[in-house]
């Protein structure tokens, strides 16, 4: 029997790093550094999860036919050349050896990492060749994972390596690089620095998305300044507002932006209008930027399709704006938009458009990370010293749960392989009733101590998300927020965000039963086939071990914990004031 094509994706030397294995242009595994070494957003070399790699495909090195890594260096410092100097020299390309050995540096890294991870058991061998793949062509590849047969496909992010924005044309097994904006004009770094401003730590987007809609539209007119559309869906950055340094990120405002905006919000500081005002325009602006590229595309490509990748393509609120506001019939975002994804669509590129292979695999679910036994999962609750009980019957366990949560109990669900992205999709999830809107408060009193203005998404069967939500297709991945249905408002409160919407997850049953099975349930109990889905964490990165699934329940007040088929309600004070120290020990 022929061995598989095996190709690894490998992301170091900036945020979120990590690696996925393509089998036979398949996805294997897709692991994220941080759910290993508790660090959000880490940027060190995913070494933990290439342990994990090791031990859970049991393939070595030798069974690798190429390593791909979704950077081009030589392209990234072309950019910064043609953007400091205004011109790329023709002798760049001669240049480009020596320039190689300093401008290279992730792939001089990439080749050591690997070779001392060889090391560490003990052998040697050459190391399969390392790819390097565009960034966006890296982002805009998971489109040879999406449903569509052909689509057109956007990139956003805070930069790539020749650009923050680019279009490709998906036909088949092959993409077509379209155009690409400014380097340095850059909504994703716009809106970071946004954040910044507004007393969030970088990557917190979403908190400045969600606080957005309870401000007003005070300074929309004066942030467009900001933001100059042009023709044929360009836009460019206002720099009297703000400025770029020689790398490439933008700076902190400009004194014009200060005076016009006011000063930086320190980090805990009250919250005042001008702070909300300030984030309903960032986002106002966002929206009517991406919806003047978007438009362009409708209008110059003739698919109906919408693939959007890269990090902006994580704001549920534009994209559902695409989908309502453009002739785009269906908008499909993948789970692992950001960086998170960037080395699974890396072994795409290369397996798809570099080797030519036809398409045979569409992404129907995000659950490509570890799983644990359920021995391990006893050696952990017994460590702790909790009791617990083991339902072997799954219609009995489903039932008990939904039960628990039509009596406002908060459930802890820890199922399967962990999801990959940054969003909890149903293995690793808190899990709470919608019909009540004091369980939001409980939720952020007791687990996630968070804004008070920041929403719960609602997860919901897919043949019913009509019934509750202005949508007409399928969101497995939380990456749409449509209205609540006028009438539902008040069956579903804990669920509607102020500004009467919902970041809808759609659940299928075949591509996760159990997880459908626990909603349907708790439809067929109170006539409701929604839950309140939230990502089970409490200021870290979303559980992965059992062991830390344990240490999440006891520092928290959840009222049950659901591990597979093991049940657990016991609250053990001793417990729980050593599951506090050894996290404390391990964030210090």
């Amino acid at each position: 029997m022929a061995r598989s094509l095996n190709i690894l994706g490998l992301i170091s030397r900036t945020h979120d790093t990590g690696l996925a294995l393509l089998r036979d242009g398949v996805p294997d595994v897709i692991f994220e550094e941080e759910r290993f070494n508790r660090k959000k957003h880490t940027q060190v070399f995913p070494d933990r999860s290439l342990e994990a790699f090791f031990e859970t495909t049991k393939l070595s090195f030798a069974d690798i036919d190429y390593v791909t890594m979704p950077w081009d260096t030589k392209a990234l410092a072309g950019a910064f050349y043609r953007t400091v100097t205004g011109s790329m020299p023709a002798s760049f390309n001669l240049l480009w050896p020596a320039a190689h050995a300093t401008q290279d540096a992730r792939v001089v890294n990439l080749w050591m990492r690997l070779q001392v991870a060889l090391r560490r058991k003990g052998r040697t061998m050459k190391l399969p060749p390392i790819v390097q793949v565009g960034h966006h062509d890296a982002h805009a590849a998971i489109y040879f994972a999406s449903p569509f047969e052909e689509a057109s496909v956007v990139v956003l992010d805070g930069y790539g390596d020749r650009s923050a924005t680019s279009a490709y044309a998906g036909v088949g097994n092959r993409l077509e690089h379209m155009w690409n904006l400014g380097f340095f004009d850059s909504l994703g770094m716009l809106y970071t620095c946004s954040t910044q401003h507004l007393g969030f730590k970088p990557f917190e987007e979403g908190t400045v998305m969600a606080l957005a809609a309870c401000g007003e539209p005070t300074y929309v007119d004066r942030f467009r300044d900001l933001v100059i559309l042009e023709d044929e869906g360009r836009f460019r950055l206002n720099r009297e507002y703000l400025s770029v340094h020689t790398h490439g990120l933008i700076r902190p405002f400009t004194q014009k932006f200060l005076d016009t905006f006011g000063p930086p919000r320190a980090p805990g500081e009250e919250m005042k209008d001008r702070h909300r005002d300030l984030a309903y325009a960032v986002q106002a602006v966002t929206e009517e930027t991406v919806l003047h590229i978007v438009r362009h595309i409708e209008k110059t490509q003739p698919s109906k399709n919408l693939v959007i990748s890269g990090g902006v393509g994580l704001n549920c609120v534009a994209n559902a704006r695409i989908l309502r506001d453009t002739n785009f019939e269906r908008v499909w975002v993948p789970p692992c938009a950001s960086d998170t994804g960037a080395p699974l669509g890396s072994t795409l590129w290369h397996y798809h458009q570099t080797l030519g292979h036809e398409r045979s695999f569409e992404l129907t679910h995000p659950f490509y990370g570890k799983d644990y036994s359920e021995d391990e999962v006893v050696a952990a609750l017994d460590a702790a010293g909790l009791d617990y009980v083991r339902i072997d019957n799954d219609e009995e366990l489903f039932k008990k749960v939904a039960q628990d949560l039509a009596d406002q109990k908060i459930v802890g669900w820890f199922q399967g392989r962990y999801e990959i992205g940054p969003r909890a999709l149903g293995n690793r999830s808190i899990l709470a009733d919608p019909r009540s809107l004091k369980i939001k408060d409980l939720i952020n009193a007791r687990i996630k101590y968070r804004e008070p203005f920041r929403p719960f998404a609602p997860a919901v069967l897919l043949e019913r998300a009509g019934d509750f939500f202005e949508v007409d297709q399928p969101d497995p991945y939380m990456t749409l927020a449509p209205r609540v249905r006028a009438d539902k408002v008040d069956v579903i409160p804990a669920a509607v965000h102020v500004d009467g919407t919902g970041r809808i997850q759609t659940v299928r049953r075949e591509d996760n039963p159990r997880y459908y099975s626990v909603i349907e349930a708790f439809g067929d109990l109170t006539g409701v086939p929604v839950l309140i889905n939230t990502s089970f964490n409490r200021h870290e990165p979303i559980v992965t071990t059992p062991a830390e699934a344990v240490s999440c329940y006891l520092r928290t007040e959840m009222d049950r914990l659901v591990m597979g088929n093991i049940y657990v309600k016991d609250r053990n004070s001793r417990a729980e004031e050593l599951a506090q120290i050894a996290f404390d020990k391990l964030h210090s």
